[in-house]
């Protein structure tokens, strides 16, 4: 309160929230006091100054030299250092964020170890984001800030864990370390699946992550189409190393034509790793088509335009297993819509217009790409009609669909030690740079069937237990699916049942190297966390399922 007795103008009123200054000027100067204690900060300050500069310095005295002598690859490894601690720092920072980068190393992983020469460090730098993840989602998870769930199949997942787990120690295992490789390869990526449950909260959450991984598949699809078209010095350095020289630079040829093919490999080492990517991204378009479709959501076009990209990708690749599991695919799961699909609001009707249009803008991009590079397809076109044609006298559809899996899956029964299994990681991928460490050579086991892989790995029970477990994972899945029957979230959850069938049976019956290729693998358990979230969305944030005919006046009621 004011004092009374004295009246007060207008200025001379102290208002709250204000800091009114009333000393005089010569107090309001910095006294020496201030000044002496300021002067250590200064000078840490200059101190630090100073030692930055002359690191910087140092950096650029040593590009610069790296630089002169032409050391391209000192310069690639600096930029992906620079790039992977610039990505641990946003995972730990906002995870969320961070996770969307991740998929992009995970992606261009391979073309930077390529010009690495092999660099295995590159190969890890994965690995130590995916563990950035996880650690950031626990400490979320124990300040209550994130939320896990119980996976129903997981007693199941349990049993193979821990039966692989003592395959470790196999006394027929020449080492511990093929052990840890292959519990790597069947384990490692398992908690995304808690990532991606996390990971989507909301549908606008579910729309972030269907348009990146849609701009992912687009860029990798037109960078394999060039190399297809240019050839495999596209991408490739010229001195590749020699683990993976074979893998980047494939030539098959027709068996009757002879019309040369060459494989490309797009951003990955391998031929069989853009396959895969490639059957994986027509499944991830297809989802992402259809729900855009029933939602009435922006990026419908951009989605079609993808798998208009995508099949070109795949007609280039010279990949039989990505052309028929892609053709597959597309016509299960276009099955699989229109069986959820609801006939009441119309959701069969936009479905139909969806496959018209979408027929529309792949066969228009398909006709582009025939006219602007028809030797290419054409040879190609002559590889696969020559060896996939049933009227084809070179065909190979029986041989690759059932002679040569079976073949390897009794092979597996003439090792001698197939009843106990030669231990987990002995015939897995990657076990050539495994022996190299050890200086010896990779175990003489060569099964190219699956469940022949799980057989000399871990004796009789392996198959059964990965058989057990799998069943357990595609059955929770389809439950899944069947709740979301009807709704605008049945196309996602539809086409994440479908892969995870996929991988788990027909891939596995063709070989191993499927489920253990990193890329995949983690899609795999990132989107099943996914699908498990996908009911929560329909009770959290329940749209219309045709919101373009809304009137305005039902949207501002909405809005409210």
């Amino acid at each position: 309160m004011l004092p009374l007795g004295r009246i007060y103008s207008t200025n001379e009123i102290v208002r709250p929230n204000r800091i009114s200054c009333t000393l005089p000027l010569e107090d309001r100067r910095p006294s020496v006091a201030m000044i002496s204690a300021r002067l250590p900060a200064l000078r840490h300050q200059a101190i630090v100054s100073l030692v930055m500069g002359g690191v910087a310095l140092w950096a650029a005295y040593i590009v610069s030299g790296w630089i002169n002598t032409e050391q391209d690859r000192m310069l690639i490894f600096l930029g992906g250092g620079i790039a992977l601690i610039t990505l641990g720092y946003f995972i730990l920072r906002n995870w969320r964020s961070g996770f969307y980068l991740f998929l992009g190393w995970l992606i261009f992983e391979d073309l930077i170890r390529k010009y690495l020469g092999n660099n295995m460090v590159i190969y890890f730098a994965k690995d130590v984001l995916v563990a950035l993840i996880c650690i950031s989602l626990y400490l979320g998870w124990r300040r209550r800030k994130e939320k896990l769930f119980r996976p129903p199949f997981i007693m199941f997942l349990g049993i193979f864990f821990w039966y692989s787990f003592l395959q470790v120690f196999n006394v027929y295992s020449p080492s511990l370390l093929y052990g840890i490789l292959g519990m790597k390869l069947y384990f490692y990526y398992i908690p995304l699946m808690f990532v991606g449950y996390a990971l989507i909260r909301t549908e606008n959450d579910l729309r972030r992550f269907l348009n990146a991984n849609l701009v992912l598949a687009s860029l990798v699809a037109m960078l394999g189409i060039v190399q297809a078209v240019i050839g495999p010095k596209f991408l490739n350095p010229s001195n590749l190393d020699a683990n993976i020289r074979g893998l980047s630079s494939l030539e098959r040829s027709a068996p009757l034509t002879g019309e040369i093919v060459s494989i490309p490999t797009a951003v990955f080492v391998s031929a069989g790793r853009y396959g895969w990517y490639l059957e994986l991204a027509t499944i991830l378009s297809l989802a992402t088509a259809g729900y855009f479709l029933l939602t009435g959501k922006r990026g419908r076009t951009m989605a079609l335009a993808t798998i208009g990209l995508i099949v070109v990708a795949i007609l280039l690749s010279g990949s039989r297993g990505a052309l028929v599991f892609s053709g597959i695919s597309a016509l299960g799961i276009s099955a699989g819509f229109l069986w959820g699909a609801n006939l009441k609001t119309g959701q069969i009707q936009r479905l139909f217009k969806g496959f018209r249009r979408s027929a529309i803008i792949v066969g228009a991009i398909v006709l582009l790409a025939f006219i602007v590079v028809p030797k290419s397809l054409s040879s190609r076109w002559a590889f696969y009609s020559e060896t996939l044609s049933p009227n084809s006298s070179r065909s190979e559809i029986t041989l690759r669909s059932w002679d040569y899996p079976i073949q390897n899956l009794l092979a597996a029964f003439s090792e001698p030690h197939w009843l106990m299994g030669n231990g987990v990681g002995t015939a897995s991928l990657g076990v050539q740079y495994v022996s190299a460490l050890l200086g010896g050579s990779p175990p003489p086991i060569n099964v190219e069937n699956g469940f022949g892989t799980l057989l000399v790995e871990m004796g009789i029970l392996g198959p059964f237990l990965w058989i057990l477990w799998a069943s357990a994972l595609v059955v929770s899945c389809w439950r899944v699916v069947r709740r979301l029957k009807g709704t605008r979230l049945l196309p996602v959850g539809f086409a994440i049942c479908w892969l995870a069938f996929l991988v788990l049976f027909p891939f596995t019956y063709g070989g191993m190297p499927a489920y253990q290729n990193y890329v995949l693998n983690a899609y795999l358990w990132l989107l099943i966390g996914i699908l498990f979230k996908l009911p929560s969305l329909l009770n959290a944030s329940p749209i219309p399922a045709n919101p373009t005919r809304l009137s305005l006046r039902s949207q501002r009621m909405l809005a409210r």
